[in-house]
């Protein structure tokens, strides 16, 4: 998307130097960059740095794993659900304006994450802190679309990939870090000086932008009347619908699936998914066109994100639960435990990026759903009472092959999907959906972790809770390893080359050249 004249951006689409005006220099022109760059490394690193610190702040705040759950469960939550209402604030209100503002707002989350004194204000200043993190994921790619341009913006695009890959291999190595040689609190107020050196860059580096104005005034698809009001309702449902769906998913888990609170939960959810439906039929400028799910490409290719998020990493989180609790590994070792995955989904991402893309894209990302089903369940034949880590460490690898296969063709055939004019609208939905395939997945794998451990009493052996987490770990390995083989199936069956392609080859080739680097990032970022 080209930055509106007139806005405040810098002619040529170069950051202004400190002084407001356009150069600085052949280094200079990186700043902008280095200001995105880092803010996208932060909301992304907060996706799974928390994951090896889980222990500690169970024992620090007394915490229950429901609330661990939540913990973890609410800021991919918050992300998954306004992501794409940021996006269209973003283009209305100014782009760099609504990534200063998820900035601070995550800074400010993260020192209420660092001082919560219990689990009840931890959750909810990690809600606050997704809601920063969506503001700035929005952002994120417009900012360079509008600041650099040719040979500069694919050099810009690779690096910022680049900090994707990155984020999922030292995250869960951080967050350990951290925690064994400072405190559990360390992994959130690490943020702070961080987010203000990307602040202040980005007010004297990084240009503003505005999406632009409609042109002509009818919408080429469907000759809808075109208006630039946000789609706060259609906003409004689908987080009703996500939150509710999730809450009760976590509650039913806890309390039973037929207690009062649980059916209200899912009901609530449902009844939300319905008014959702009904105003985005309604609404001139929906949050999500439902016309769109009418191709089947491009629905299967929305289900896929969902199910290959929800099956490839929220194990993850109980994996590192029992390294610690059972086996005594240290944060940092828990957290080099889960490394495999992503430096094998990053060097087959960043290798085979090329060639994956020049294949039909049924193969790459429904045979990678078919190789992390096929991961998890190799975790699963080799687990049991005696096992080690190491025992993970095979299917790690095969789900880090599947994952960097499928990732980076998985946004690009989406954007091929769809009508051109749709291209904004499809990328946002399938982040979406992405992040809500990893909040879906803490919930429902966490109920059934829970599960496998209410039959533990307090005075209970070693032995007898050790047993009780192997159960609990090969019940979700059975989940997972069943819900990516369903996914690839359906996109093997569904996805062609060329189905519902509308002339997006360009936008599909420009996803090609940053794909590679996202493979292995959690949430799909």
């Amino acid at each position: 998307m080209r930055s509106t004249p007139g806005r405040g951006t810098a002619a040529g689409g170069r950051a202004p130097d400190a002084g407001g005006e356009p150069g600085g220099g052949p280094a200079g022109k990186w700043w902008p960059l280095a200001a995105i760059a880092l803010g996208n490394f932060l909301l992304l690193v907060d996706v799974t740095i928390v994951n090896t610190a889980l222990p500690r702040i169970a024992d620090g705040l007394g915490a229950t794993l429901t609330s661990l759950q939540w913990v973890l469960d609410i800021y991919a939550l918050a992300l998954a659900a306004l992501l794409m209402v940021a996006g269209s604030a973003a283009d209305l209100y100014g782009r760099r304006r609504l990534y200063v503002a998820g900035l601070t707002l995550f800074a400010l989350a993260s020192l209420a994450c660092g001082l919560a004194p219990d689990a009840g204000v931890l959750i909810a200043a990690r809600a606050v802190q997704g809601v920063g993190a969506a503001a700035m994921f929005a952002t994120n790619t417009p900012l360079l679309m509008a600041a650099y341009q040719g040979r500069d913006r694919g050099v810009a695009f690779g690096v910022w990939g680049g900090t994707n890959g990155a984020a999922a291999a030292i995250g869960p190595v951080l967050g350990g870090m951290l925690t064994e040689y400072a405190d559990w609190r360390a992994i959130f107020l690490v943020n702070l000086p961080l987010t203000a050196v990307a602040v202040w860059i980005t007010l004297r580096r990084v240009p503003e932008s505005h999406g632009e104005l409609p042109r002509p005034r009818t919408d080429p698809v469907g000759d809808i009347p075109v208006t630039r009001r946000i789609d706060w309702p259609g906003a409004a449902c689908f987080t009703a619908c996500a939150g509710g769906l999730t809450y009760g998913l976590i509650r039913g888990g806890e309390q039973g699936w037929t207690e009062s609170g649980t059916l209200t939960a899912l009901g609530g959810a449902v009844l939300a998914l319905l008014v959702f439906v009904a105003v985005e039929l309604r609404v001139r400028r929906p949050l999500l066109d439902l016309r769109l799910l009418r191709r089947p490409v491009f629905a299967a290719l929305l289900a896929a994100a969902l199910l290959l998020q929800a099956a490839a990493f929220p194990y993850l989180t109980f994996v590192g639960l029992w390294v610690q609790n059972i086996l005594g590994l240290s944060p940092v070792q828990a957290g080099l435990a889960a490394t495999p995955m992503a430096l094998v989904a990053l060097l087959v991402g960043a290798l085979g990026g090329r060639p994956l893309q020049r294949m039909a894209p049924q193969l790459p990302v429904g045979v990678g759903l078919l190789l992390v089903g096929a991961g998890v369940w190799l975790e699963y034949a080799l687990l049991d009472d005696g096992a080690g880590w190491t025992a993970l460490v095979p299917g790690l690898a095969v789900c880090g092959l599947g994952i960097g296969t499928a990732m980076p063709v998985l946004v690009s055939a989406a954007l091929g999907a769809v009508p051109p004019q749709r291209a904004g609208m499809a990328s946002g939905a399938v982040n979406t959906f992405n992040q809500l395939g990893y909040a879906l997945g803490i919930a429902l794998l966490g109920t059934v972790f829970a599960d496998a451990l209410h039959g533990i009493g307090p005075g209970a052996s070693r032995t007898a809770v050790a047993a009780a987490h192997v159960t609990g770990l090969t019940d979700i390995l059975l989940i997972s390893g069943t819900v990516a083989p369903a996914g690839g199936l359906l996109v093997l069956a569904v996805v062609r080359r060329g189905a519902g392609d509308d002339g997006a080859g360009d936008r599909a080739g420009a996803a090609a050249a940053v794909a590679p680097a996202r493979a292995g990032t959690p949430g799909g970022a």
